[in-house]
């Protein structure tokens, strides 16, 4: 998709249904970014922490800046970290839920429904290529999301219960030097993985004037 005009340059497929898996986080930091701010303080829950891998290991009780955990959410797709981030955004992770498919619907997505801040699979919990490009292109729009998905390398400060922890892109396109596969356009994007989903991906590059926003599911 052009990430400008909204206009499809090619689709396979395109407006089928389908288990996103960790693409979903895109939906959550663009939430979280309008309707919170980097500095509020979060207070992670015995629910967050409780969440399964991949985690950052967050600890019942200790505090984070929104900020933080939002690298945290795209760099390397925690999943404890995406539950405190809805909790503290939207009350509880079905507040957020109803607080995405709002925002889905909002931006003119016909067949995407949330029912969670990480893409962890569950039957009511999809979309389609096409409705996730609508969602990544109006996320490219907000600046603080653009510098957060194209970070490489980020450290989580030191907390009240955990020592400071380096963080490294795991989308792997971002890195051209470092792999074979990297892509020197490649401005961000999101990886995303469960055995039902398979492999999924959205990802943003920009060439001259010309942004494109691409998304790859199952």
């Amino acid at each position: 998709m052009d990430g400008d005009s909204g206009r499809v340059l090619y689709e396979k497929e395109g407006y089928t249904a389908r288990p996103n898996a960790s693409t979903t986080k895109v939906m959550t930091c663009i939430l979280a970014l309008e309707k919170g701010s980097g500095d509020d303080y979060v207070m992670v829950s015995e629910n967050a922490a409780a969440q399964p891998e991949v985690k950052l290991n967050l600890k019942e009780g200790e505090q984070y800046y929104l900020e933080d955990l939002l690298y945290s959410l795209m760099l390397k797709s925690h999943n404890d970290t995406a539950v405190a981030i809805a909790e503290h955004i939207g009350g509880s992770v079905e507040g957020f839920a109803k607080m995405m498919n709002a925002k889905a619907k909002e931006l003119g997505c016909k067949h995407t429904h949330f029912a969670n801040p990480n893409g962890l699979y569950l039957d009511d919990h999809y979309t389609t290529a096409y409705d996730m490009a609508l969602i990544a292109s109006a996320a490219m729009k907000n600046e603080e999301f653009r510098k957060i998905t194209g970070t490489k390398t980020y450290t989580i400060p030191k907390t009240n219960l955990n020592d400071a922890r380096p963080l490294y892109n795991k989308h792997n396109m971002l890195h051209p030097i470092t792999y074979p596969y990297g892509y020197d356009y490649c401005i961000g994007g999101k990886t995303g993985y469960t055995d039902i989903a398979r492999y999924t991906l959205v990802t943003f590059a920009k060439k001259g004037d010309m942004e494109i926003v691409c998304v790859v599911m199952k």
